[in-house]
């Protein structure tokens, strides 16, 4: 159904909203540079204010860049009107009409197009089974589940076949059930029809489920680009090692490079870090990052760090141990608990590291 896919570029794109009132102007997206290939699914993922949602405004042409460029599918579309470019774009609101069916809200789009009924009743229908709601073509909005209505929006987005499909945090008016289901269906209708789209969230969870790739943001700025498991695994900074994920940080002092890794000082103990930014790059101080499963538990005296369990929480297929240590709170992940020796509450630990997981960061761990 969908056409070839197309690429979306954003070349060192600004925008500055004047203050009329002698206050400060305000920067809400700072020479941002990116592209979305034919086909691919980006993800902007940040707090609130960063820049995100002005960003997929501004490809959606509801917002124009103060400077630089978008271009979709080669053409420079940076100064274009909504209707001049193509894209559509499902909203947080879902903004059905009341007095419409499930199938007339769909078709509007198509309607405003001009497209023959012929065609309009077939789009329709196709797309309708895609997203899963054919059996309630002649149902109205009200009478529709949250997820349901979601999908409504979703398909009256698809069925206009847009080159570049935009999603600004569609999911956050459904509750966690089903935010899970919608993501893995959002991920399959857009595979399926091999869409190039862009998704605004602030949920990491949506992020790493639904992206090829992520675009961290904050303040404006993009801090890193890189797929869910480099953005995980491999942060740049401290912000976005937090940001995205459980993680303990550590004060060190590096004391040698040693291949992709290096040696640093924690405690007057030396440790390894398998992995290390690209901002690390000799000897002074940094900040060791360890997510919750590459930490491990053992007698006090053994490790890096000792602390006590101040509380363990049982999720099934892992257990979450709480330890209290002088760096604050660590979260040890410790998964296939029914084989293994878990430390009970109050017990004292020792908590090491898994080398080759450990990433250093450029900072002072403060």
């Amino acid at each position: 159904m969908a056409k070839n896919p197309v690429a979306v570029t954003l070349d060192r794109v600004t925008r500055i909203y004047k203050n009329v009132k002698g206050r400060p102007d305000v920067v809400a997206v700072r020479e941002s540079s990116f592209e979305v290939a034919p086909g691919e699914l980006v993800t902007l993922l940040g707090p609130s204010g960063c820049g995100k949602t002005t960003t997929l405004r501004m490809i959606a042409g509801f917002d124009l860049p103060s400077s630089g460029s978008i271009r979709i599918g080669g053409e420079d579309v940076s100064m274009l009107p909504p209707n001049k470019r193509d894209t559509a774009t499902v909203f947080q609101s879902y903004g059905l009409f009341p007095h419409m069916n499930v199938a007339e809200n769909v078709g509007y789009g198509l309607r405003i197009r001009k497209v023959a009924k012929a065609e309009i009743d077939e789009r329709v229908k196709r797309v309708l089974a895609l997203t899963g709601l054919a059996d309630y073509a002649e149902r109205s909005p009200g009478r529709l589940s949250g997820g349901q209505q979601q999908r409504v929006a979703l398909a009256r987005s698809l069925v206009v076949e847009p080159g570049v499909l935009l999603l600004d945090e569609p999911l956050s008016n459904l509750d966690a059930l089903l935010r899970e289901q919608m993501r893995v269906e959002i991920r399959r209708i857009q595979k399926s029809m091999g869409i190039t789209a862009v998704y605004v969230t602030h949920d990491r969870v949506e992020a790493m489920s639904l992206s090829d790739r992520v675009i961290v943001m904050k303040d404006g700025s993009i801090m890193q680009i890189g797929s869910p498991s480099a953005i995980y695994e491999d942060p740049d900074s401290v912000f976005v090692a937090g940001f995205v994920g459980k993680v303990a940080f550590f004060p060190v002092q590096v004391k040698g490079i040693e291949g992709a890794g290096c040696a640093c000082e924690l405690q007057g103990k030396i440790v390894k870090a398998g992995k290390r930014a690209s901002g690390v790059t000799g000897p002074g101080p940094a900040t060791l990052m360890a997510r919750p499963e590459s930490l491990r538990l053992g007698e006090p005296g053994q490790g890096v760090v000792d602390g006590t369990v101040r509380q363990n929480v049982y999720l099934g297929s892992s257990v979450e141990s709480f330890i209290d240590t002088p760096y604050g709170e660590l979260l040890v992940q410790i998964d296939d608990p029914a084989g293994r020796k878990i430390a009970p509450e109050g017990s004292r630990v020792s908590v090491s590291f898994n080398e080759a997981q450990v990433r250093a960061l450029p900072g002072d761990g403060k």
